[in-house]
Protein backbone atom coordinates (compact mmCIF):
# COMPACT_ATOMS: atom_id res chain seq x y z
CA UNK A 1 0.00 0.00 0.00
CA UNK A 2 1.23 3.36 -0.91
CA UNK A 3 0.82 6.66 1.90
CA UNK A 4 0.40 9.95 1.12
CA UNK A 5 1.63 12.17 4.33
CA UNK A 6 1.18 16.03 3.91
CA UNK A 7 3.11 18.08 5.48
CA UNK A 8 5.65 15.57 5.41
CA UNK A 9 8.45 17.51 6.66
CA UNK A 10 6.97 18.58 9.96
CA UNK A 11 7.48 16.84 13.70
CA UNK A 12 4.87 14.43 13.71
CA UNK A 13 4.98 13.51 9.69
CA UNK A 14 8.71 13.47 9.39
CA UNK A 15 8.51 10.62 12.78
CA UNK A 16 5.11 8.65 10.54
CA UNK A 17 7.25 8.50 7.39
CA UNK A 18 9.93 6.94 9.40
CA UNK A 19 7.66 4.43 11.12
CA UNK A 20 5.33 3.85 7.76
CA UNK A 21 8.18 3.27 5.94
CA UNK A 22 9.69 0.62 8.48
CA UNK A 23 6.23 -0.98 8.42
CA UNK A 24 6.84 -2.03 4.79
CA UNK A 25 4.55 0.95 3.36
CA UNK A 26 5.28 3.19 0.21
CA UNK A 27 4.95 6.67 1.17
CA UNK A 28 4.68 9.67 -1.22
CA UNK A 29 5.27 13.12 1.67
CA UNK A 30 3.61 16.45 0.20
CA UNK A 31 5.75 19.08 1.32
CA UNK A 32 5.56 23.13 -0.01
CA UNK A 33 8.30 24.48 -2.00
CA UNK A 34 11.23 25.68 -0.52
CA UNK A 35 10.66 24.03 2.52
CA UNK A 36 13.02 23.41 6.08
CA UNK A 37 13.69 19.11 4.87
CA UNK A 38 16.14 18.89 7.36
CA UNK A 39 13.72 16.72 9.16
CA UNK A 40 13.98 14.53 6.38
CA UNK A 41 17.58 13.68 6.07
CA UNK A 42 18.74 10.60 5.48
CA UNK A 43 15.19 9.25 4.46
CA UNK A 44 14.30 7.90 1.26
CA UNK A 45 10.87 9.02 0.74
CA UNK A 46 9.50 10.07 -2.11
CA UNK A 47 8.51 14.14 -1.99
CA UNK A 48 6.30 15.51 -4.12
CA UNK A 49 6.45 19.88 -3.78
CA UNK A 50 3.34 21.65 -4.02
CA UNK A 51 0.63 23.93 -2.40
CA UNK A 52 -1.88 21.85 -0.88
CA UNK A 53 -4.36 24.79 -1.30
CA UNK A 54 -4.04 23.85 -5.23
CA UNK A 55 -6.56 21.45 -6.53
CA UNK A 56 -4.13 20.30 -9.42
CA UNK A 57 -1.09 19.78 -7.11
CA UNK A 58 -3.65 17.67 -4.51
CA UNK A 59 -4.41 15.55 -7.32
CA UNK A 60 -0.71 14.45 -8.51
CA UNK A 61 -0.18 14.07 -4.60
CA UNK A 62 -3.37 11.78 -4.77
CA UNK A 63 -1.90 9.78 -7.97
CA UNK A 64 -1.39 5.73 -6.71
CA UNK A 65 -1.79 6.45 -2.96
CA UNK A 66 -4.21 4.00 -1.64
CA UNK A 67 -4.26 5.77 1.92
CA UNK A 68 -3.80 9.39 2.68
CA UNK A 69 -2.42 10.71 6.34
CA UNK A 70 -3.36 14.83 6.38
CA UNK A 71 -1.40 16.51 9.00
CA UNK A 72 -0.48 19.74 7.26
CA UNK A 73 -1.77 22.39 9.09
CA UNK A 74 -1.21 26.13 10.52
CA UNK A 75 -0.24 24.99 14.31
CA UNK A 76 0.74 28.51 15.39
CA UNK A 77 -0.94 30.05 18.46
CA UNK A 78 -1.22 33.54 17.13
CA UNK A 79 -3.47 35.19 16.06
CA UNK A 80 -6.06 33.97 17.96
CA UNK A 81 -9.40 34.40 15.40
CA UNK A 82 -10.94 31.69 13.76
CA UNK A 83 -10.54 33.06 10.24
CA UNK A 84 -6.43 33.15 10.53
CA UNK A 85 -6.68 29.27 10.15
CA UNK A 86 -10.13 28.19 8.59
CA UNK A 87 -7.86 28.25 4.88
CA UNK A 88 -5.35 26.28 5.82
CA UNK A 89 -6.95 23.76 8.35
CA UNK A 90 -10.62 23.86 7.29
CA UNK A 91 -10.70 24.34 3.53
CA UNK A 92 -7.93 22.11 2.43
CA UNK A 93 -9.23 19.33 4.85
CA UNK A 94 -12.56 20.04 2.86
CA UNK A 95 -10.55 19.39 -0.72
CA UNK A 96 -8.76 16.27 0.45
CA UNK A 97 -12.21 14.55 1.60
CA UNK A 98 -13.01 15.49 -2.00
CA UNK A 99 -11.06 14.02 -3.79
CA UNK A 100 -10.37 11.19 -1.52
CA UNK A 101 -13.70 10.02 -2.36
CA UNK A 102 -13.40 10.67 -5.93
CA UNK A 103 -10.40 8.32 -6.12
CA UNK A 104 -11.94 5.78 -4.20
CA UNK A 105 -9.11 5.80 -0.87
CA UNK A 106 -8.71 3.38 1.29
CA UNK A 107 -8.31 4.89 4.82
CA UNK A 108 -8.14 8.28 5.14
CA UNK A 109 -6.47 9.37 8.42
CA UNK A 110 -7.11 12.81 9.58
CA UNK A 111 -4.53 14.85 12.58
CA UNK A 112 -6.61 16.70 14.38
CA UNK A 113 -5.85 17.84 18.21
CA UNK A 114 -6.92 16.36 21.57
CA UNK A 115 -8.07 20.10 22.06
CA UNK A 116 -11.06 19.33 19.78
CA UNK A 117 -12.53 17.74 23.03
CA UNK A 118 -12.92 18.90 26.33
CA UNK A 119 -9.35 18.43 28.79
CA UNK A 120 -10.18 16.79 32.59
CA UNK A 121 -8.17 16.45 35.99
CA UNK A 122 -5.97 14.07 36.37
CA UNK A 123 -8.73 12.13 37.96
CA UNK A 124 -10.94 12.43 35.44
CA UNK A 125 -9.06 13.30 32.38
CA UNK A 126 -10.77 14.14 28.48
CA UNK A 127 -11.70 11.51 26.63
CA UNK A 128 -13.36 10.82 23.14
CA UNK A 129 -16.87 11.50 24.66
CA UNK A 130 -15.81 14.45 26.13
CA UNK A 131 -17.68 17.52 24.44
CA UNK A 132 -15.89 20.19 22.42
CA UNK A 133 -16.18 23.74 24.26
CA UNK A 134 -14.96 27.21 23.19
CA UNK A 135 -14.34 27.89 26.64
CA UNK A 136 -10.50 29.22 26.73
CA UNK A 137 -10.47 27.61 23.44
CA UNK A 138 -8.59 29.56 20.80
CA UNK A 139 -9.35 29.61 16.87
CA UNK A 140 -6.72 27.30 16.01
CA UNK A 141 -8.45 24.86 18.47
CA UNK A 142 -11.74 25.76 16.80
CA UNK A 143 -10.31 25.32 13.11
CA UNK A 144 -9.40 21.16 14.32
CA UNK A 145 -12.49 20.62 15.91
CA UNK A 146 -14.21 21.68 12.81
CA UNK A 147 -12.36 19.89 10.31
CA UNK A 148 -12.83 17.01 12.30
CA UNK A 149 -16.68 17.49 12.12
CA UNK A 150 -15.83 17.63 8.44
CA UNK A 151 -13.88 14.26 8.14
CA UNK A 152 -16.26 12.07 10.57
CA UNK A 153 -19.59 13.54 8.20
CA UNK A 154 -17.55 12.21 5.37
CA UNK A 155 -17.74 8.64 6.32
CA UNK A 156 -21.48 9.37 7.72
CA UNK A 157 -22.00 10.84 4.04
CA UNK A 158 -20.31 8.66 1.58
CA UNK A 159 -18.93 5.90 3.63
CA UNK A 160 -15.33 7.48 3.10
CA UNK A 161 -13.30 5.41 5.46
CA UNK A 162 -12.06 7.98 7.87
CA UNK A 163 -10.54 7.69 10.98
CA UNK A 164 -9.45 10.80 13.36
CA UNK A 165 -6.55 11.01 15.50
CA UNK A 166 -6.39 13.55 18.49
CA UNK A 167 -2.45 13.63 19.23
CA UNK A 168 -1.50 16.10 22.52
CA UNK A 169 1.43 17.88 23.07
CA UNK A 170 4.50 16.03 21.30
CA UNK A 171 8.02 16.21 22.17
CA UNK A 172 10.91 14.22 20.14
CA UNK A 173 13.17 14.10 17.50
CA UNK A 174 13.51 15.77 13.99
CA UNK A 175 11.75 19.03 15.51
CA UNK A 176 13.02 21.01 12.79
CA UNK A 177 11.43 24.39 13.36
CA UNK A 178 11.23 23.73 16.43
CA UNK A 179 7.83 23.63 17.36
CA UNK A 180 6.81 21.96 20.63
CA UNK A 181 10.76 21.01 21.53
CA UNK A 182 10.72 25.36 21.99
CA UNK A 183 9.31 24.43 25.76
CA UNK A 184 12.51 22.18 26.07
CA UNK A 185 14.89 25.00 24.56
CA UNK A 186 13.82 27.62 26.32
CA UNK A 187 14.87 26.63 29.67
CA UNK A 188 18.42 25.89 28.57
CA UNK A 189 21.07 27.21 30.65
CA UNK A 190 18.62 29.17 33.07
CA UNK A 191 19.23 29.32 36.67
CA UNK A 192 15.93 30.44 37.17
CA UNK A 193 12.88 29.00 35.41
CA UNK A 194 9.01 30.22 36.09
CA UNK A 195 6.05 28.03 35.11
CA UNK A 196 2.48 28.50 34.94
CA UNK A 197 -0.06 26.85 37.42
CA UNK A 198 -1.63 24.61 34.75
CA UNK A 199 -0.73 21.80 33.37
CA UNK A 200 -0.88 19.05 30.10
CA UNK A 201 -0.74 15.81 28.25
CA UNK A 202 2.68 15.31 26.83
CA UNK A 203 3.54 12.17 24.49
CA UNK A 204 6.68 10.93 22.56
CA UNK A 205 5.98 11.43 18.81
CA UNK A 206 7.54 8.48 18.00
CA UNK A 207 4.27 6.88 19.83
CA UNK A 208 1.62 9.18 18.09
CA UNK A 209 3.33 8.43 14.89
CA UNK A 210 3.44 4.42 15.77
CA UNK A 211 -0.22 4.62 16.70
CA UNK A 212 -0.79 6.30 13.26
CA UNK A 213 1.00 3.56 11.66
CA UNK A 214 -0.95 1.15 13.56
CA UNK A 215 -4.47 3.14 12.48
CA UNK A 216 -4.11 2.37 8.82
CA UNK A 217 -5.15 -1.50 9.90
CA UNK A 218 -6.68 -1.26 12.88
CA UNK A 219 -8.32 1.96 13.32
CA UNK A 220 -12.47 1.86 12.62
CA UNK A 221 -14.18 4.27 10.17
CA UNK A 222 -15.46 7.11 11.82
CA UNK A 223 -13.90 7.04 15.05
CA UNK A 224 -11.66 9.03 17.01
CA UNK A 225 -8.41 8.19 19.17
CA UNK A 226 -6.81 10.15 21.32
CA UNK A 227 -2.77 9.72 21.30
CA UNK A 228 -1.76 10.86 24.36
CA UNK A 229 0.93 10.22 27.49
CA UNK A 230 1.58 11.47 30.89
CA UNK A 231 -0.65 14.38 32.53
CA UNK A 232 2.25 16.56 33.84
CA UNK A 233 1.71 19.65 35.64
CA UNK A 234 4.17 22.31 34.25
CA UNK A 235 6.16 21.93 37.41
CA UNK A 236 6.45 17.98 36.86
CA UNK A 237 7.60 18.30 33.55
CA UNK A 238 10.41 20.96 34.15
CA UNK A 239 11.40 18.87 37.08
CA UNK A 240 11.64 15.85 34.40
CA UNK A 241 14.00 18.28 32.68
CA UNK A 242 15.99 19.40 35.27
CA UNK A 243 16.46 15.49 36.26
CA UNK A 244 17.44 14.79 32.41
CA UNK A 245 19.62 18.03 31.43
CA UNK A 246 19.99 19.76 34.95
CA UNK A 247 18.34 22.59 33.35
CA UNK A 248 16.17 24.94 34.68
CA UNK A 249 18.39 25.13 38.07
CA UNK A 250 15.03 26.30 40.43
CA UNK A 251 11.48 26.96 39.41
CA UNK A 252 9.18 29.57 40.33
CA UNK A 253 5.47 29.35 40.33
CA UNK A 254 3.65 32.40 38.38
CA UNK A 255 0.32 33.07 39.78
CA UNK A 256 -2.66 32.87 37.63
CA UNK A 257 -3.75 36.77 38.79
CA UNK A 258 -0.58 38.02 37.32
CA UNK A 259 -0.57 35.24 34.19
CA UNK A 260 -4.42 36.62 33.62
CA UNK A 261 -3.39 40.22 33.70
CA UNK A 262 -0.35 39.73 31.27
CA UNK A 263 -3.00 37.92 28.87
CA UNK A 264 -5.42 40.98 29.40
CA UNK A 265 -2.88 43.40 28.80
CA UNK A 266 -2.15 41.21 25.32
CA UNK A 267 -5.31 41.30 24.60
CA UNK A 268 -5.59 44.78 24.65
CA UNK A 269 -2.16 45.20 22.72
CA UNK A 270 -3.82 43.32 19.97
CA UNK A 271 -6.63 45.00 19.90
CA UNK A 272 -5.08 48.68 19.31
CA UNK A 273 -2.35 47.95 17.13
CA UNK A 274 -3.76 45.11 15.27
CA UNK A 275 -1.06 42.78 15.83
CA UNK A 276 -0.71 39.38 17.58
CA UNK A 277 1.01 39.54 20.99
CA UNK A 278 2.94 36.49 22.64
CA UNK A 279 0.65 36.18 25.61
CA UNK A 280 -2.92 36.93 25.22
CA UNK A 281 -6.19 36.18 26.72
CA UNK A 282 -6.91 32.96 25.46
CA UNK A 283 -3.26 31.48 25.99
CA UNK A 284 -3.12 32.70 28.92
CA UNK A 285 -6.53 30.73 30.35
CA UNK A 286 -4.69 27.27 28.38
CA UNK A 287 -1.60 28.09 30.72
CA UNK A 288 -3.64 28.26 33.63
CA UNK A 289 -5.40 25.16 32.72
CA UNK A 290 -5.42 21.61 33.61
CA UNK A 291 -5.06 20.24 29.96
CA UNK A 292 -5.22 15.99 30.92
CA UNK A 293 -6.32 13.37 28.48
CA UNK A 294 -6.89 9.75 28.73
CA UNK A 295 -4.86 7.64 25.95
CA UNK A 296 -6.82 4.14 27.20
CA UNK A 297 -9.20 3.98 23.96
CA UNK A 298 -5.91 4.35 21.68
CA UNK A 299 -3.75 1.88 24.00
CA UNK A 300 -6.44 -0.96 23.34
CA UNK A 301 -7.63 -0.84 19.90
CA UNK A 302 -4.24 1.15 18.24
CA UNK A 303 -1.45 -0.53 20.14
CA UNK A 304 -0.32 2.89 21.28
CA UNK A 305 3.05 2.59 23.50
CA UNK A 306 3.09 4.62 26.05
CA UNK A 307 6.94 5.58 26.10
CA UNK A 308 8.16 8.18 29.68
CA UNK A 309 8.16 11.50 28.65
CA UNK A 310 11.85 11.56 30.36
CA UNK A 311 12.85 9.26 27.64
CA UNK A 312 10.50 12.07 24.93
CA UNK A 313 12.97 14.75 26.34
CA UNK A 314 16.38 12.78 26.00
CA UNK A 315 15.32 11.99 22.65
CA UNK A 316 14.40 15.71 21.73
CA UNK A 317 17.96 16.48 23.52
CA UNK A 318 19.99 14.73 21.75
CA UNK A 319 18.44 15.55 18.37
CA UNK A 320 18.93 19.20 19.06
CA UNK A 321 22.25 19.15 20.33
CA UNK A 322 23.41 17.19 16.74
CA UNK A 323 21.89 19.89 14.68
CA UNK A 324 22.82 23.29 17.03
CA UNK A 325 20.09 23.70 18.30
CA UNK A 326 21.47 24.19 22.07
Amino acid sequence: MKVLVTGANGLLASNLVRELLYSGYEVRGMVRENSNLLALKHVDVELLKGEITNTADIRKAFAGCEAVVHAAANTSQWPTNYEAYKKTNVDVTQLLLDEAVRRGIEKFIFVSSANAFDSGTKANPGTEESPFSMKGKSGYMLSKQVAQELVLGEFRRSGLPTVVVNPTFMLGKYDAKPSSGQIILMAQQKKMMIYPPGGKNFVHVADVARGIANAISLGIPGECYLLAGENLSYREFFEKLRLVHGHPQRLARIPRAAIRLAGNLGSLYENLSGKPAKLNSVNAQLLCTDNYYSSQKAVQNLNLAQTPVSQAIEDAMEWFSQYGYL
